[in-house]
């Protein structure tokens, strides 16, 4: 299996996993799941389907990897690093239509998929390149560091734009 086809299957899969994350937590209310999965309908808290998606379709790359025994070196930290850095590439995206026109999903779902894209072409470089970054088994902390802080934004949420539900006008888990 060539990269372009493993990265292809990426955005597929990332893609696709993103809408079960959306309700886990509606589903499956418990602490883990509101670590991983949005609590409310803030802009902050989907980023944790963007970075948990591209996360998991990573961690499905890596076993597809070993399983074939393919060449392709940095897929975790690739994966890690192309989900932090979809964050500001989807704000970016994504904040200057929410502000000027408010919310449109299909336009919404369309600039995630696009930013899946990036994410997975962002990827592709990073496991082409023939040096191993040395970096594959610091990817695992980087999850813990990252996903504190999904928690600690989700119980302790600053009151800004960002971190407000729309839809109840709180901010974080329950009221706060």
């Amino acid at each position: 299996m060539n990269l372009k086809k493993l990265k292809t299957i990426g955005v597929i899969m990332a893609f696709f996993l993103a809408f079960p994350l959306h309700f886990l937590y509606d589903k499956v209310p418990s602490f883990i799941t509101s670590i991983i999965a949005p609590v409310n309908e803030s802009i902050i808290e989907h980023m944790k389907i963007l970075f948990g998606s591209i996360l998991v379709s990573g961690v499905i790359q890596k076993i597809i990897v070993k399983i074939k025994h393919l060449p392709y070196r940095n897929i975790c930290i690739s994966n890690v690093i192309a989900g932090i850095s979809s964050i500001p590439i989807f704000l970016s995206f994504y904040l200057p239509i929410y502000y000027t026109i408010g919310e449109i999903l299909p336009l919404t779902i369309f600039i995630m998929f696009i930013v899946i894209i990036i994410s997975q072409i962002i990827t592709y470089y990073i496991s082409n390149k023939n040096k191993d970054l040395k970096m594959e088994n610091l990817a695992i902390i980087f999850v813990v560091l990252i996903y504190i802080t999904f928690g600690l934004l989700t119980y302790f949420p600053p009151k800004a734009d960002l971190f407000k539900d729309p839809l109840t006008n709180h901010y974080g888990i329950k009221n706060n």
